[in-house]
């Protein structure tokens, strides 16, 4: 009997796969499907590219503008229906009052007296750390979400009768959130330098961020890595009313 490995197979037998070469097949049955996809996805680019992100950035700016000119429009709008319902509604002198005190404190309405503006920014480029302290890592050169909603409860703590972050008021459903180094605010895309503004007390308003353990925690990388930190008072100013939308998505009033 020959044993060699070209001996053919007689009548009735079978060849039969063993599983090495099973599997040898679906290894290259499945490289060639990821190259004919690859293929199918890049076109003839290259995919290693930032394209997509910028591609991305491109996007998320488009949409930024396209909202702040909704914002626009809706303001105009509302300004039509407050001076429709402002005039003869039948309701009291109380009654306007009641809702001119309630549109107030929703900030939907201007508000002016005297307050002050923190401004915070990233460090510069070349930053490097003060004498006796580490050197720093790229998370300790930027503005954080955390650094923003510390400046807004301070100032809120602080008895600030409105504040408006950039150039958007502030209101009870306003989320303060930061993706990246961007600011994402009602829609709308922000880069440093942040400028937060409050009407209120200086005196109280100032205090309640030197109070605050949060803004130390941050003042000592502003005088460690020289991030941003800048407080301007003002005599007299006027903040906007909030002029989007005030429906409610994720949230109802409890019967």
């Amino acid at each position: 009997m020959s044993n060699s490995a070209d001996t053919p197979a007689g009548p009735g037998r079978s060849l039969r796969w063993r599983p090495v070469r099973v599997l040898t097949a679906a290894v290259f049955a499945l490289a060639g499907l990821i190259f004919v996809t690859s293929f199918n996805t890049a076109k003839g680019t290259n995919l290693r590219t930032d394209q997509s992100l910028l591609r991305l950035s491109d996007l998320i700016e488009e949409r930024s503008h396209k909202n702040a000119g909704l914002d626009e429009t809706a303001a105009a709008l509302r300004r039509q229906v407050d001076s429709l319902a402002s005039r003869d509604d039948g309701s009291t002198d109380a009654q306007d009052k009641r809702l001119g005190a309630l549109q107030a404190a929703a900030g939907t309405t201007e508000t002016s007296g005297p307050g002050l503006t923190v401004t915070l920014n990233d460090a510069p480029p070349n930053a490097q750390a003060a004498p006796g302290y580490p050197e720093p890592q790229a998370n300790d050169l930027v503005i954080h979400q955390q650094d923003l909603q510390a400046v807004v409860n301070a100032l809120w703590q602080g008895g600030a009768q409105g504040i408006k972050v950039m150039d958007q008021r502030l209101i009870s459903t306003s989320a303060v959130r930061c993706v990246g180094n961007t600011l994402i605010l009602q829609g709308r895309v922000y880069s440093p330098p942040y400028k937060i503004t409050a009407v209120g007390d200086q005196d109280r308003l100032n205090k309640a961020l030197a109070d605050s353990p949060a803004i130390q925690n941050y003042r000592l990388y502003v005088k460690a890595y020289g991030l941003g930190w800048k407080v301007d008072e003002h005599k007299a100013m006027t903040l906007p009313g909030y002029s989007g939308t005030v429906d409610l998505h994720y949230a109802k009033p409890v019967s």
